[in-house]
C-alpha cells in the first residue's frame, strides 16, 4: 500500500520510455491539478503523454463551472495530451483507479482514495492511499465507463451535466431544477457571505501604477507587453489564503473567464500572481476588462476610469478562487 509521496509514485514514477497513456476515474477531480500534473510531465520532456480523465461523480453532484471552464481551457491548450469526460448515468461513480498503458497495453494500475486533486495528492493536507491492482481488470473498468460519459467540450455536455458556480455558491438538487427544453442547466448567482477573502490593490505601494511591473511587467524591452502579475502584500502573501508557489489553482472571474495560476517571485510563498503557462493572459484579462487595446501601457487614470484600482478574491477551497473585479 502507498501512501506517502503519492504524486510522483503513482503520477510521475511509473513512466517508462514505452508508456505514453494514463486513463483515470476519479469521482472528483479539478483542472488545477490537470494542469499541475501536465506541466510536471512537460518538464520532464514528456509531452507524448496522453491523459484521459472520467469524472464519476458528475452525474449526480455536478462540475463547478471554474472547473469546467478549466478543463475544456486544458483540452484546447494541451492538444490530444488531455481528455476530460464527465459521467452522465446513474449511479455515480466514487471510485478512483490510475491506469498507465504503452500505447493500448495496460502496464501498471492503481486503486484507492485519492481523487485527482492537488489536495489528495499532497500527504500535507490530506491522507490517502493507493495500491496496485490488476492491470486488465483495470482497462476493462474505465471502458464500461466510456459509453456513459460524454467530452467536457461536447455541445450538449452542459445540456446532460449540472453546472454550478462552485460549493460556495446556492446549489439546488438536481431532481428539483427544471430545465426547458434545449436549453443549459442554469448557472447559480454566487453567495460569498461566509467565505474567506482579501482585497488586493493593483497599485504600488505609494498607490502609483507600477510602470515596469505589476499589469505592466510586459512594458519593457524583450518582453510581450502583455506580461502582468497582481503583486501581493505582505500580509497576504505571508498568510495560508493562497497556496504555496509550487501549487497551481483555478481562479473564475465575475464575468466568468477562467484562469489557471500560481504564485511567483521572492520565496517559496510567492508575493505575486501569475498565470504560468501564458504570463500574458492576466494583462489581456485587464486589458479587456478596461476597455484597452492588447499591448497598451495601462495608465492609473485607466483603473480610476474603470472604477476600482483593486481586486478581491474569495477562497471557495485550496484549488478554486473567485476574484471580482466588477464596478457596481
Amino acid at each position: 500500500m502507498i501512501t506517502d509521496n503519492l504524486f510522483h509514485r503513482i503520477l510521475i514514477d511509473p513512466i517508462r520510455e514505452d508508456i505514453n497513456k494514463l486513463l483515470i476515474v476519479s469521482g472528483y477531480a479539478t483542472s488545477a491539478m490537470a494542469f499541475h500534473h501536465l506541466t510536471e510531465l512537460n518538464n520532464i520532456g514528456r509531452t507524448d503523454i496522453e491523459i484521459r480523465l472520467i469524472i464519476g461523480m458528475s452525474s449526480s453532484e455536478g462540475i463547478s463551472v471554474s472547473n469546467h471552464n478549466g478543463f475544456m481551457q486544458i483540452m484546447n491548450d494541451f492538444g490530444g495530451q488531455f481528455q476530460c469526460s464527465y459521467r452522465i448515468a446513474t449511479p455515480p461513480t466514487h471510485s478512483k483507479m490510475y491506469l498507465w498503458l504503452a500505447d493500448d497495453e495496460p502496464r501498471v494500475g492503481f486503486l484507492g482514495s485519492a481523487n485527482y486533486t492537488q489536495t489528495a495528492f499532497n500527504e500535507r493536507q490530506q491522507r490517502e492511499a493507493l495500491t496496485e491492482c490488476n492491470n486488465s481488470d483495470a482497462l476493462a473498468y474505465f471502458e464500461s465507463m466510456v459509453d456513459d460519459s460524454i467530452y467536457c467540450n461536447h455541445p450538449d455536455s452542459e445540456n446532460l451535466v449540472q453546472i454550478f458556480n462552485d460549493r460556495a455558491y446556492r446549489r439546488m438538487p438536481r431532481e428539483l431544477v427544471e430545465v426547458p427544453p434545449e436549453e443549459t442547466v442554469p448557472i447559480f448567482q454566487p453567495n460569498f457571505t461566509t467565505l474567506e477573502s482579501v482585497t488586493v490593490s493593483l497599485l504600488d505601494r505609494n498607490g502609483n501604477i507600477h510602470n515596469r511591473g505589476g499589469l505592466n511587467w510586459g512594458q519593457r524591452n524583450g518582453r510581450e507587453p502583455n506580461q502582468a502579475y497582481i503583486q501581493l502584500n505582505p500580509e497576504v502573501y505571508r498568510s495560508d489564503f493562497f497556496p504555496i508557489r509550487s501549487t497551481h489553482f483555478t481562479v473564475l472571474t465575475d464575468d466568468n473567464i477562467t484562469l489557471i495560476c500560481t504564485r511567483a517571485q521572492k520565496n517559496t510563498m510567492g508575493a505575486a500572481i501569475e498565470t504560468p503557462q501564458n504570463n500574458s493572459l492576466l494583462g489581456e484579462y485587464f486589458r479587456n476588462r478596461l476597455g484597452l487595446a492588447n499591448g497598451v501601457f495601462i495608465n492609473i487614470e485607466d483603473l480610476e476610469h474603470y472604477g476600482r484600482t483593486d481586486v478581491t478574491f474569495y477562497k471557495v477551497d485550496d484549488e478554486n478562487y473567485y476574484m471580482d473585479f466588477s464596478v457596481h
